[in-house]
């Protein structure tokens, strides 16, 4: 039997109290968080939660993503049925869907019965893929098999709630079988089939089976919903909504003053939005599938660092709201709710988990949030960056040479400094293309290409500094706050205007971060130059070079994913050798990292795989004779790594040592 309508509105109304005293527990935590603008440019974000929240662009760009947007959009529909169930619980017998016109109801019931086979199937497929290939080992959880079971439960009652309606109404109208059934299965494949075999003298007591179980059911998930990891049901749409609009290709400026506080040191400085992705993680695995420190055996987890978040803020809101101090540390090796100091210096900042996420929640900067606090706030970080530290601020490069050595790399060449009344592009060098040995060919080539196709340029020489970016990465922002002031001072007394660089680190520095200073200059990586110089004819190529062999690209992190430059090195590579370089499995906005990424250029790797050694394991997969790059970090990696794995017959190139061989040898 079902129950009197004074029955299920207790059962309703004590279920809706537990629902919205967990969301209030919850997401009223979320109005610790420090402020900060998210909306902006609203029609934008509109549009872009229209297409990645119920479009599910993200979710579906992975196979099994499919799945996930089939029990979305069955829910969506099923919302309906869910709405009647309620209020004819409430009002029996008063507001059903059949009461609508024929036209309206037979299309509904139609996608209501087929919305709720599509979820059955999906959710015993998840479950299915949990049970014997989940996304992560711990993804093997009693909740997740709770929910699933719960979703499949609300899907079974329904048919047996449909059907038993259906073989009753044809019993007591006394229609002929065969035809109602018929009928019935046109309307309602899965219900109607079942009438068909439901035994006539059992309908009441299956009816009220199956209605008890969907109410219990509903009433369950109502509850269980807002106290789960299920949260990002509700969250993940307005997450969508106030997500970062540019590439992460910058972090906020810090104010130096007395008093105030650097970086995160508990959870309440985190801002608002921050905290809203904590609850918004649908710890689906991706991010941690893609980056490359979990990838090659790091503590480093970006799934586990937001869940710490999350646990971290569930444990310490009821004390910081009331003023109190928190208990349980938001860094350290305190468990769940802690992120450990390894996990935090173990990111290179290459954004793959940023790209991955399907609701934008922003991993890598949490944790720049993280290492600026313990690098300005405590004094704590690897031993092995004290010397880069000085370095920087001593002499403004990592390696500490003095800054009369910056022009040693053109000392047999013309190079002519840079003069705002008659250059036209400033070549910023960078640390790596003036002191490093092996990328002073790579500026040795630009500087070559350049007069060969008669462009206007100019460097700073000595009193060229260090853009800042791996100190900025790496947390020490007071220094980056210094360096970029005095790199700005710089380039207004030059009137530098336009900037060429070689290093995508120095790229997107100039280009993103020190338009927080005020400057708004024209930067163009060297890749994209090339490539332009080629398209315009001012660098013409007679012939192409076979001296590269069969040549493989690898993508930059700060070139690609953070600036969304990917087309210009292939160019330049398929210019100069007459073919495009081969792709690695990994590439463009999927790309891996090559390890030297947010400072840990200047750091050893002690735990697991070398980064980088499991990049140019997967280049050398595609027997490749030149490896390709546009970077002097990557170049760096790639060649330790490849005589870490002895394969000497390969060659590392930048895009501009290609294009100067085809051009100039």
């Amino acid at each position: 039997m079902t129950p009197s309508p004074s029955i299920f509105a207790a059962l309703l109304l004590s279920s809706l109290v537990v629902f919205a005293w967990g969301c209030w527990k919850r997401l009223g935590l979320i109005s610790l968080g420090q402020p900060e603008e998210r909306c902006n440019n609203i029609g934008t974000r509109i549009g872009d939660m229209l297409l990645y929240a119920f479009g599910q662009k993200r979710v579906i760009s992975k196979p099994f993503g499919f799945n996930h947007f089939i029990i979305f959009w069955s829910f969506l529909i099923l919302l309906v049925a869910n709405t009647e169930f309620i209020l004819n619980g409430l009002f029996p017998h008063t507001i059903k869907l059949v009461k609508l016109p024929f036209e309206l109801y037979v299309p509904l019931a139609f996608m209501i019965d087929i919305a709720s086979l599509l979820a059955l199937t999906a959710v015993t497929v998840a479950a299915v893929r949990r049970l014997l290939s989940p996304p992560y080992p711990e993804a093997r959880t009693p909740e997740a098999f709770f929910i699933l079971g719960l979703i499949a439960t609300l899907m079974i009652a329904s048919f047996g709630l449909n059907a038993s309606e259906l073989a009753g109404y044809m019993v007591k109208s006394g229609s002929d079988p065969a035809s109602f059934l018929a009928t019935a299965r046109k309307i309602m494949p899965v219900s109607g089939l079942l009438a068909g075999l439901l035994p006539p003298l059992q309908l009441e007591a299956i009816h009220a089976a199956a209605w008890w179980a969907h109410a219990l059911a509903l009433f369950a998930f109502i509850c269980y919903l807002p106290n789960s990891k299920h949260m990002h049901i509700l969250t993940a749409i307005p997450n969508c909504f106030f997500h970062r609009l540019e590439k992460p290709n910058t972090q906020p400026r810090e104010e130096f003053t007395v008093g105030n506080q650097f970086g995160v040191g508990r959870v309440d400085r985190y801002s608002w939005k921050d905290l809203l992705d904590s609850f918004s993680c649908t710890e689906c695995g991706r991010c941690q599938n893609v980056c490359p420190a979990s990838i090659t055996g790091k503590p480093l987890n970006p799934r586990a660092v937001i869940h710490d978040i999350k646990m971290n803020l569930l444990e310490n809101g009821t004390a910081l709201k009331k003023g109190g101090m928190p208990q349980a540390p938001l860094i350290g090796e305190g468990g769940e709710g802690s992120v450990s100091e390894e996990s935090i210096w173990g990111c290179t900042t290459c954004g793959a988990c940023m790209e991955a996420c399907p609701v934008f929640i922003e991993q890598m900067p949490k944790i720049i949030q993280l290492r600026r606090h313990l690098v300005e706030s405590e004094a704590k970080f690897p031993e092995e960056l004290l010397n880069l530290f000085e370095n920087m601020e001593g002499r403004s490069n990592p390696w500490g040479i003095a800054p009369s050595e910056r022009t040693k790399w053109c000392g047999q060449m013309d190079v002519r400094p840079y003069d705002k009344d008659k250059t036209e592009y400033l070549f910023y060098v960078g640390c790596a293309g003036s002191f490093d040995s092996r990328n002073k060919h790579v500026s040795v080539a630009m500087a070559q290409l350049l007069d060969k196709a008669g462009i206007s340029w100019g460097i700073l020489g000595k009193d060229e500094k260090c853009c800042g970016d791996s100190v900025r990465r790496l947390g020490n922002e007071y220094v980056f706050d210094r360096m970029a002031r005095e790199n700005v001072a710089i380039f207004i007394e030059h009137g530098v205007k336009k900037v060429i660089t070689q290093c995508p680190h120095c790229f997107s520095t100039l280009k993103n971060d020190y338009r927080q200073y005020g400057l708004d200059l024209e930067v163009i990586h060297h890749s994209e130059l090339l490539r332009n110089l080629v398209q315009d004819g001012k660098l013409v190529l007679d012939r192409t070079t076979g001296e590269m062999g069969t040549t493989v690209f690898h993508d930059s992190c700060y070139l690609g994913r953070h600036n969304d430059v990917y087309d210009a090195p292939r160019e330049v590579v398929q210019a100069a050798t007459g073919q495009a370089p081969a792709e690695m499995e990994r590439n463009r906005s999927n790309a891996f990292c090559c390890g030297a990424g947010g400072g840990r250029m200047w750091m050893e790797e002690h735990v697991g795989e070398r980064i980088n050694l499991t990049r140019v394991n997967e280049a050398l997969l595609r027997k490749p004779d030149t490896i390709c790059v546009a970077c002097p970090y990557c170049m760096t990696m790639f060649e330790d790594g490849l005589k870490d794995v002895k394969a000497d017959n390969v060659k590392v190139r930048d895009v501009a040592e290609v294009m100067a061989e085809a051009l100039l040898r």
